[in-house]
Formats: C-alpha cells, sequence, structure tokens
C-alpha cells in the first residue's frame, strides 16, 4: 500500500521507486542541487543500449533558459488555439502516438484523459481550464529543473528502446532521492523553438521533455493514479 510518506519520500528499493513513480503535475519550488542532478544523471547512464552507443544527450534547464523555453512555448501555445492554421509549423519529428487509434488503447487513453481531469474538476467542453491545464506542461508544472532530450538523426528506431530504458533509469534514481518527475512528449510539437533556445546542432532531433523536482503533496493532481492492466492480460505463457 502507498501512503503519502512513501509517495513523496525517498524510495529506498528499486520495487519503492517502481510502485512510487508517477507523472506528478505539481511541484514545488525547491530548489534541486546542481550535484544532485549530476548523480542522477550518472546512475542514468548505466542503462543498456545496443552495442553500447549511448544515444542519449541531455540538456538542464534552470533559471532564465528553463524561464525563456518556457515563455516562448506558452506563447505559441496560445497563438496556436486562436489560430489552428499555426498547427503545421509545429510538427513532431517522429510519430509518439499512432496516426490511427484503435481499441483497446483509444480506450485506455480517453480514461487517463477523463480522469485526469476528473480530479482536477474540469468538465467536458471547459476548453479554457482545458487548455490551461493543457499548458501546465509548457510550464514544467511549476518544477525548478526541465530537461530536454535530443537524439542524433543518425541513429535508428532502435536507438528510442534505448532511450526509453535511459528514461527510466533517470526517474528511478530520482525516487531513491525523494524526487519525482513527469515525461512530456507534449514539447515534441514545439521543437522548432525548443532546439536553437537548447542551441542544439542540425543533427539532433528532440525525443521529449522532462519536469524534475519536488512534488507539491498539497495539490490534488498529484493524487491522480493511473491503473494497470492484470499481468494475465498482456501475458502468454508457452511450455
Amino acid at each position: 500500500m502507498t501512503t503519502t510518506d512513501t509517495l513523496f519520500g525517498a524510495s529506498p528499493t528499486v520495487s519503492d521507486a517502481i510502485h512510487t513513480r508517477r507523472s506528478m503535475r505539481a511541484f514545488t519550488q525547491q530548489d534541486v542541487s546542481d550535484e544532485t542532478i549530476q548523480r542522477l544523471l550518472t546512475t542514468a547512464a548505466r542503462s543498456p543500449s545496443g552495442t553500447n552507443t549511448q544515444p542519449w544527450k541531455v540538456y538542464v534547464l534552470k533559471g532564465q533558459t528553463r524561464a525563456r523555453l518556457v515563455s516562448e512555448v506558452c506563447a505559441a501555445h496560445d497563438a496556436l488555439r486562436q489560430d489552428p492554421s499555426l498547427a503545421s509549423q509545429y510538427q513532431e519529428e517522429y510519430d509518439y502516438y499512432p496516426k490511427e487509434w484503435v481499441s483497446p488503447f483509444i480506450d485506455r487513453r480517453r480514461e487517463n484523459g477523463w480522469s485526469l481531469y476528473g480530479v482536477l474538476g474540469i468538465q467536458k467542453g471547459d476548453k479554457d481550464r482545458m487548455h490551461a491545464q493543457h499548458q501546465r506542461n509548457y510550464r514544467f508544472f511549476d518544477a525548478p529543473v526541465g530537461l530536454m532530450f535530443t537524439l542524433d538523426r543518425v541513429m535508428g528506431r532502435g536507438s528510442l528502446l534505448d532511450y526509453g530504458m535511459f528514461l527510466q533509469n533517470l526517474m528511478l534514481a530520482a525516487r531513491e532521492e525523494g524526487l519525482h518527475t513527469c515525461p512530456q512528449a507534449a514539447w515534441n510539437h514545439f521543437s522548432k523553438i525548443i532546439m536553437p533556445i537548447l542551441g542544439a546542432g542540425d543533427n539532433e532531433m528532440l525525443v521529449c521533455g522532462m519536469s524534475l523536482g519536488y512534488a507539491n503533496a498539497d495539490e490534488v493532481v498529484n493524487t491522480f493514479y493511473t491503473p494497470r492492466e492484470k499481468v494475465e492480460d498482456f501475458t502468454t505463457w508457452l511450455r
């Protein structure tokens, strides 16, 4: 059973870290030291990768650079709402989600979205509050640290598998320190704005962003819990 203490405190075992890792959507302003971030990334770098290619590249955003990124992307997000035709200017560089949704995946996606809005008291059709909540992504949910992850375009799709293991290691290492994260594909639409701010090369592709900090235990959004399918529903035993 997960209690408030175990959810927001440090996780002493790998299993604890896995079970208390959630995508937190509200953070405190408590600083995360550069030394702590360095330690998390050092641990995450032990992730496996095909032939040890280690394809990850990380940008850590704090202070003024973080503020600039938030300001420019939020402005673009607002402009896109006013003029949806601008969407053609903000395209993801790879398909994170399918072009055509089918069950059961679309059902889980819808349940996730409406359950989150339900926790927040956002009613269907309340476009103003939906927009504001979506924009919380582009404010790193107030976390003091933003992370951006890029991949060299020369690499193949297998490197995205490697990247997933790196990101998971990073999120679990954060839990050991009493920190929380929120991995975010939402940023991918705005890579056109983000990459120049990062100083990223033309050879780099944005993989995703991530919020990092101390979760705010007083915010109701952080009570949101996503269910998982039963093992027997996704496992076939062959003997």
